[in-house]
């Protein structure tokens, strides 16, 4: 018989109680989620990855004063997203792009202002089919407007029910409901028109 895995809650109690394994079991269950869900917030890698650490050293720096009532998930995420809220607060104060930005705001993943300066050589010739497509809803993505980005990327990207992510925005559960509704109205007319103009060009 496998042992079942522990809970989030029950893995933040050992660690309460010096259990410093358990940290590790939860850095490795929710890192890549919550660095995806920080990248499609940001856009830029390094600076997702700077959120998520110091989202984790928060967990450590109040590891006792999170309450076992509450979901870790929610406490988590309410951390990321506030880390992430003041990253874009800085970046649009920020007069010059950094080297670590992407040069376009339609991709989040592609080649950065230091990486251009560095090395003009691009390979365009891998952009095409799949890629294309994972682009274009990239860019579909972006587009949403924040409030519905953001449910969409808890939903989707962290894999939170709607209940949570009530808890982490601060908005009713029908609120969420209701902009995660109208993000996929808009992702399904935009991959709609995508699609068409492919067709439009064969």
């Amino acid at each position: 018989m496998t042992e079942q895995p522990s809970t989030d809650e029950a893995l933040m109690l050992r660690y309460q109680r010096g259990d410093r394994t358990a940290f590790v079991a939860i850095v490795r269950r929710h890192q890549g989620p919550l660095y995806n869900f920080a990248l499609r917030q940001l856009r830029v890698p390094s600076v997702a990855q700077d959120v998520v650490q110091e989202a984790f050293l928060r967990v450590v720096q109040k590891a006792q004063d999170f309450k076992h009532e509450a979901r870790f998930s929610t406490w988590l995420y309410s951390i990321a997203r506030n880390l992430c809220i003041d990253q874009m607060r800085r970046s649009a104060l920020r007069k010059h792009p950094s080297l670590d930005q992407a040069r376009s705001r339609d991709s989040s993943d592609g080649p950065t202002l230091g990486e251009v300066t560095a090395d003009a050589r691009a390979n365009v010739e891998r952009e095409a089919g799949t890629n294309e497509m994972r682009a274009q809803i990239e860019r579909a993505v972006e587009a949403l407007p924040d409030d519905q980005r953001e449910v969409f990327l808890l939903r989707e990207v962290a894999n939170l029910p709607f209940k949570e992510i009530a808890e982490v925005t601060g908005v009713p559960e029908n609120t969420v409901k209701s902009r995660m509704r109208y993000a996929l109205e808009r992702l399904q007319a935009a991959l709609a028109e995508y699609e068409e103009y492919s067709r439009a060009l064969k």
